[in-house]
């Protein structure tokens, strides 16, 4: 059984704590070259409702150095914008500094390109190759720190799109992430591009924040409300699968699990997860009370 901790709580930090205390961690950080991916899509002054919020970030910090890593390293690579402009104006790069981290933006040279694949060993999807930082390639454990919300593309937006989306530099490819530097094809079918991304660089541990979580549109610009809901797991695939269930979509709602699962890659059905915190239902009932006003039940969806 794969354990899927959620807990809910006003205090992030204390959300996140105890959601990581369910899982054993032990051996993902001690000793370990230990990178945390936050989602830095974009952040302003006015709007810091579309990434991860600085007491999040402060609180997965402080869980990790529990464990005495080797290092620790807050990896970013916004698509938006330069990545260090919109980790200060999220209040990001300020708790970088507090917790004495290291930050590393891997949209930068130096650049390697790597092969993905897609199923059967054959590169058969839209994107055969992809360039990014050669940092990434030195992660020993990889830690998606994400949000939950909803995207008008990939349909959620959740560890497995954290990483896949910023990992190719976007001082390679523009920023944002357009054509013009270099062609790619990361948009003509962004769900086997993440599928495939998540195959090359596995994900260790996702941590995914309703804090605040978002709906109607995305990844920006929607209605962002807090939950105080922490979804934890070391099987980044189902932590998003549950993260999934609790924004209203089954597997093959949102393609690009549903092809990480064909491919093996982690657990997808939630009758082989258990929930030592808050179990499914009983999530999804506090999300949507928080996100409608009132509860809904998943035995009735």
């Amino acid at each position: 059984m794969t354990t899927v901790a959620i807990t809910q709580d006003d205090d992030i930090e204390s959300a996140v704590f105890r959601a990581l205390d369910h899982l054993d961690l032990e051996s993902l950080i001690r000793g370990k070259l230990v990178a945390v991916k936050p989602n830095e899509t974009y952040a302003s002054a006015s709007d810091r409702t579309g990434v991860t919020q600085p007491d999040t970030l402060r609180a997965m910090l402080r869980y990790i150095k529990r464990y005495d890593p080797e290092k620790l390293v807050v990896s970013g690579g916004s698509g938006a914008g330069e990545t260090d402009e919109i980790l200060e104006a999220a209040g990001l790069m300020e708790v970088i500094r507090e917790e004495g981290v290291e930050f590393h933006d891997h949209n930068r040279p130096p650049f390697e390109e790597i092969k993905l694949e897609y199923g059967g060993g054959e590169v058969i999807g839209p994107q055969g190759n992809v360039v990014v930082n050669r940092r990434v390639l030195e992660y020993e454990t990889l830690i998606a720190l994400n949000q939950l919300k909803v995207h008008e593309e990939a349909t959620v937006t959740l560890a497995l799109k954290n990483i896949a989306m910023s990992f190719p530099a976007a001082d390679y490819y523009g920023h944002p992430r357009s054509k013009r530097l270099h062609e790619h094809a990361f948009f003509e079918d962004m769900h086997s591009f993440i599928a495939a991304m998540y195959r090359r660089f596995p994900i260790h541990l996702a941590v995914t924040a309703g804090h605040p979580a978002m709906i109607g549109t995305g990844p920006l610009g929607g209605h962002a409300f807090e939950t105080g809901l922490v979804i934890a797991c070391r099987d980044a695939l189902a932590a998003d699968i549950v993260g999934a269930r609790l924004l209203g979509f089954e597997l093959q709602g949102v393609r690009h699990l549903w092809e990480a699962g064909r491919l093996g890659l982690g657990e997808t059905m939630v009758s082989r997860m258990k929930f030592p915190g808050l179990g499914l239902e009983e999530a999804f009932q506090a999300f949507t009370r928080k996100a409608y006003g009132h509860s809904l039940s998943l035995a009735h969806a």
